[in-house]
């Protein structure tokens, strides 16, 4: 499958270090809201809408990780970009992963949160994109899937964010959405991991019941250069744990490879 072009945000230091952000399954680029202030100052922000999201193209589907990552790679030779950092969240960090394993020379560091490299049963994602395509709306995802999304008490306290989650996800193209359920459905990146030299920060959330933390800690046993924290949240921890994310990134794009290594804070 062809790359498309990407709808992308730049913002920050036009001269500063590149950071790409990468939104999850169902969201956009407006995810990473709550970390733009912390990156803007020092970095180059690249902020985008993954195929089938957002004000992305929506090609045909099934997608693959490797579509949702030559779209990236697209993206930044449009840029004129070389090498970036990629901080991904979800299906955004399933992309970075891929990446890194297979464009080693376009990633500089690699940050994923609340994700995996091999997400099974395969039947919860074919089954979930086949409501979705049934019923022509991403409206059909059962709102169970976006509750997991936070912590009940995030989530009492904080109605309008919970209520824009669902609304940007009710208004997700039900191809791209169904597309791009078949690239976690297919996804098995168990084996790639050991290729990944960036140095990496792999962050699970307690509360995440869609990707539980021993998805991140098999993330980071695998990879030579990681890193595991484990912070409270759930599957968006991005936005319910800002303030720890935000701090965990700017240490982890400001820190020596040789400090990264080996180190497990969880």
């Amino acid at each position: 499958m062809s790359a498309v072009a990407l709808h992308h945000e730049l913002t920050g230091l036009a001269v500063g270090s590149p950071i790409l952000l990468a939104p999850s399954l169902g969201s956009t680029l407006a995810l990473w809201d709550p970390q733009l202030a912390s990156l803007e100052a020092e970095h180059r922000v690249i902020r985008y809408d993954h195929r089938g999201h957002g004000a992305s193209p929506v090609p045909s589907g099934p997608y693959s990780i490797g579509d949702l990552g030559e779209d990236v790679l697209a993206l930044l030779d449009r840029l004129e970009i070389r090498r970036t950092s990629f901080c991904g969240v979800s299906l955004g960090g399933m992309v970075g992963l891929w990446l890194a394993a297979n464009a080693p020379e376009r990633i500089d560091r690699l940050i994923v949160l609340c994700t995996s490299a091999y997400a099974p049963p395969a039947s919860a994602w074919s089954e979930r994109a086949a409501l979705v395509l049934a019923a022509r709306s991403s409206q059909a995802v059962p709102n169970a899937v976006v509750d997991r999304w936070f912590t009940p008490d995030f989530a009492a306290h904080n109605p309008q964010t919970l209520a824009r989650a669902r609304a940007t996800l009710d208004a997700t193209p039900p191809d791209g959405y169904a597309g791009c359920c078949a690239a976690i459905e297919h996804l098995d990146l168990r084996a790639d991991l050991k290729r990944i030299a960036a140095p990496t920060l792999v962050i699970s959330a307690a509360g995440d019941a869609a990707l539980p933390p021993e998805h991140g800690r098999a993330i980071a046993a695998a990879i030579p250069a990681a890193r595991f924290e484990l912070i409270a949240g759930a599957h968006l921890a991005n936005v319910e744990e800002a303030p720890t994310v935000n701090r965990l990134v700017r240490e982890h794009l400001a820190l020596s490879a040789v400090t990264l290594v080996g180190r497990d804070d969880g």
